[in-house]
């Protein structure tokens, strides 16, 4: 069998397996409603249900965990043991109970299938799972033996191999350091020559790269002045437009403060009027309620002064907050 074939085998158990534990928790939740709905006061039956749903849940991690035990080769001890035949015999139990306390055998024997199959089906899937896991353990043991098997005797050949290799490779080596002596002495007869080329080439470049150097140095003196000039021409440009800018800016800020002012101004006039006992017109309440919001007066003292509701007034101020929080992320923004 070949690793293709038992992760099919793998998959068919862990399907069948949570398509059993689906269905027994699914059966187990509608037949131990009623039962804890008929043990529980009335004013908890909504509580009937959560029971059934504790008790499976922990079937579920039973099964799940050890279903993952099982495939790593390992045992969790006694408690995950006791654990799956408690959650076992407490599904069993609820299940059956109902049936039980009415004397009806019949109703006990039908209740006691699922959660029995249940029971049944996680100690056999862990018990397939060790058994295929064994099986793939051994089956890997033994592909390693043949794979280490053929990779010895590659080494071997390889070795041989390398060891013709490495003959041949002498032979070759002695032929070209004789080779490599008599074209050593070539190239250093040609290195001389070439030398001798070089170092008149080198006189020259030098002789050139001198006068090269000192016109380049010539035309940077030049660049320098003429950028100093124009850095002196940018930085009084410079200066022109940071006194306009803080001259314009004197002027906002004044602009504003004006605008400030005579805003303070409209509000304690639209304020001074004092309580009123009828409602006055919604433009003129609105135009009071901002006022109100601007300096920062409590809603009812707003409502005496409109004479609307503290509702109505209420709904405002929020109008107010949000308006101020949109302007607050524009200019933010």
């Amino acid at each position: 069998m070949n690793s293709v074939q038992i992760r099919s085998a793998e998959r068919a158990l862990s399907a069948g397996t949570w398509l059993i534990v689906a269905g027994a928790m699914l059966y187990s939740v509608l037949t131990v409603t009623p039962l804890a709905a008929q043990h529980t006061p009335d004013r908890w039956d909504w509580t009937a249900p959560i029971l059934p749903v504790v008790v499976d849940a922990a079937v579920v991690i039973v099964v799940r965990l050890d279903a993952v035990l099982a495939r790593l080769g390992g045992h969790g001890g006694r408690w995950p043991i006791v654990l799956r035949w408690m959650t076992g015999c407490m599904t069993l139990a609820l299940n059956v109970a109902d049936s039980a306390l009415k004397n009806d055998l019949v109703g006990v024997a039908v209740h006691a299938v699922a959660p029995l199959l249940l029971i049944v089906t996680a100690e056999t899937g862990l018990a397939y799972r060790r058994a295929i896991t064994a099986a793939v353990v051994a089956m890997e043991a033994k592909q390693q033996a043949e794979r280490e098997e053929r990779e010895r005797a590659a080494a071997e050949r390889q070795e041989a191999a390398d060891r013709r290799t490495r003959e041949e490779r002498e032979h070759q080596a002695l032929l070209l350091r004789e080779q490599r002596e008599h074209e050593a002495r070539l190239a250093r007869e040609q290195t001389e020559r070439e030398e001798a080329a070089r170092r008149a080439e080198r006189s020259e470049r030098e002789t050139r790269e001198r006068a090269e150097r000192e016109d380049r140095e010539r035309r940077e003196r030049e660049r320098e002045q003429q950028q100093r000039e124009r850095e002196r021409v940018e930085r009084e440009a410079a200066q022109r437009r940071e006194r306009e800018r803080l001259e314009s800016e004197q002027q906002a800020r004044r602009q504003q403060q004006e605008r400030t002012e005579r805003e303070r101004r409209e509000r304690a006039a639209l304020l001074s009027g004092g309580p009123v006992n009828e409602k006055l017109g919604e433009d003129r309440a609105r135009a009071i309620v901002g006022a109100a919001f601007a300096e920062g007066l409590p809603m009812r003292t707003a409502a005496e002064l409109c004479g609307w509701s503290v509702g109505w007034v209420s709904a405002r101020y929020t109008e107010h907050r949000d308006g101020a929080g949109f302007v607050l992320e524009a200019a933010s923004s």
